[in-house]
């Protein structure tokens, strides 16, 4: 006989997920494994000659990146001479405020980063984070994507994640020659639901970087760096080749992040038996080290890895904090579904949406996570009302607004109207009234007519053999009676030869403005201090359209 609870709880989504108990000598353990460096460091002549238990003869490339590069030395002797625990209270102490924190956690090791955060609760990591982010205010970042790489519907689905709030957005494709034409259609859609908002396109890097230098996008984040040597190698890289790739994105004037995340070198099987954490930090130490200002991390795609075993979510949070401690723009994931249990997926979130990071999600899905060509997100279009309810319930600004549907109809149509146009004036495949009228009310690709597949990748292909760029959309938009949108693309074209948005933690406000760490920094230092969300956006965060008013009843 079973007990007929238990029975009942096997059935349970929770218990439909995937765990493992730790094997810290291959790295299956999300921190503090046994087998991490001891912290060190040795400094002669300006020059690290010892760091994290290894001399620098036995430095590897990571070793000798990090060494060179990614640690102030003028304070790392007496940093590292501080203890971590001590370093650990500062970041939850309001009376030190973020740039003395900066001042010891940018002078330190990967392995004295790992054990500073391994005395910090999920709660003290969260505290951290509330007053390490480099932005005051926070935001997010979602997906705009289908399964039939269908143009127009990318379009409405990025206008309308437009008037739900989101300040980036991010597409790729089914299939890669279809890459151009998502990438306009989500810079066109995002610029009509709301002027200023940054798209990219997720595609082969070379293809990636050719598309940014087109004017198709304007910023980037799939530059993956890895935390041990062969991952790196097994991917035909090297910290500098990536270096030399970030300063062809920024000479360019694209914004970029590196993205890394625990768990991708133990899932690649070659973690060296060290933690997940511990190798994430390495990652963090390149990515600071290139120059780079800032990353996407949060495990990423490899989220089941450190969701299997004991404290992962912490280890996520805490490698979000690292980022920040790094003082490095931080898009910290929450994309990659990786539960059936909708209570542990809100709980996964958590770490980042109640302090708020610089985007909180790098990936929400703006569609049914049917349509989402990133493998499944975290959140989608379907749990819209149920993120902005939790924003309400909280009293926090984790990104979005409610929406009304009759907004979201009109902005969807307009964008749909916009990308027909602008494909009749560039002489591309008809869009058919049929398809702007489905796009309009659609809620995923299923509701979506065929196109001709052939006829689209032939003329993506000829299109660029024709050198089409970012002015000639504007161009297009312009004769085609959408002069609005032209003068947004226009500008966003225009940011990236002023390059100002390149700056560390960077957005667009609806006047394109820059919004940065530079001249918009965080300075939490306590209650009623650092980013409060204002009487008027309060006003609008508590506006759910299904709320109603007592005193009309």
């Amino acid at each position: 006989m079973r007990s007929k609870r238990f029975e009942y709880l096997d059935q349970r989504p929770v218990n439909q997920d995937g765990y493992a108990k730790e094997w810290p000598e291959v790295g299956f353990i999300a921190m503090n494994s046994p087998f991490d460096p001891t912290p060190s460091i040795k400094i002669v002549n300006g020059e690290v000659v010892e760091m994290d238990g290894k001399t620098k003869d036995e430095f590897d490339m990571l070793d000798a990146f990090i060494a060179r590069y990614a640690i102030n030395l003028d304070f790392a002797e007496e940093a590292m001479a501080t203890d971590s625990l001590e370093i650990a209270r500062m970041l939850v102490d309001i009376n030190v405020n973020r740039q003395e924190c900066l001042k010891y956690t940018t002078a330190v090791t990967p392995a004295k980063l790992v054990e500073i955060v391994g005395n910090l609760s999920v709660l003290e990591a969260m505290m951290g984070i509330t007053k390490m982010r480099c932005r005051l205010k926070p935001a997010n970042q979602c997906h705009v994507t289908n399964v039939k790489d269908n143009m127009v519907q990318i379009a409405a689905d990025a206008a309308e994640a437009a008037v739900r709030g989101f300040a980036e957005m991010e597409t790729t494709v089914g299939i890669v020659r279809y890459a151009p034409f998502n990438a306009i259609a989500i810079m066109l859609g995002a610029n009509v639901g709301r002027p200023g908002i940054l798209t990219q396109c997720a595609v082969e890097e070379a293809t990636e970087l050719d598309l940014g230098m087109r004017g198709y996008t304007a910023y980037a984040e799939t530059v993956s760096v890895y935390g041990t040597e062969d991952v790196f190698m097994d991917g035909d890289d090297t910290p500098w080749s990536k270096a030399f790739l970030a300063s062809c994105y920024a000479s360019r004037g694209v914004k970029m992040r590196f993205t890394s995340g625990t768990g991708s070198e133990v899932q690649m099987g070659m973690a060296e038996g060290k933690s997940m954490l511990y190798l994430e930090a390495r990652c963090l130490g390149v990515t600071r080290g290139a120059g780079v200002q800032g990353t996407q991390n949060g495990s990423v795609s490899c989220i089941g890895v450190p969701a299997a075993v004991p404290g992962g979510i912490r280890a996520v949070a805490c490698e979000n904090l690292i980022a920040a401690m790094l003082d490095l723009e931080n898009a910290s994931s929450n994309d990659q579904s990786f539960t059936h249990s909708d209570l542990r997926r809100v709980a996964r979130s958590i770490p980042q949406f109640i302090p708020g990071t610089d985007y909180i999600c790098s990936g929400y899905s703006s569609t049914p996570n049917y349509d989402n060509m990133f493998a499944g997100s975290n959140w989608d279009a379907d749990d819209y009302d149920d993120w902005c309810v939790i924003q309400r319930d909280l009293r926090v600004d984790a990104g979005l607004l409610p929406a009304r549907e009759e907004e979201v109809v009109a902005a969807r149509n307009k964008a749909a109207k916009a990308i027909q146009a602008l494909f009749r004036e560039l002489g591309l495949p008809e869009i058919t009234d049929e398809e702007v009228e489905a796009a309009t009310y659609a809620r995923g690709s299923q509701d979506m007519p065929d196109r001709d597949v052939v006829a689209d990748l032939k003329a993506a292909t000829d299109m660029l053999d024709r050198g089409v760029t970012g002015i000639d959309f504007v161009k297009a938009l312009y004769k085609g009676g959408f002069e609005d949108v032209a003068e947004s693309i226009f500008n966003i074209q225009k940011a990236k030869v002023v390059g100002d948005y390149l700056h560390t933690a960077s957005m667009l406000d609806d006047k394109f403005h820059v919004i940065s760490a530079v001249n918009s920094p965080n300075c939490y230092e306590g209650p009623m201090t650092g980013y409060q969300i204002s009487p008027e956006l309060w006003e609008k965060i508590s506006d759910i359209r299904t709320a109603v008013d007592p005193a009309k009843l």
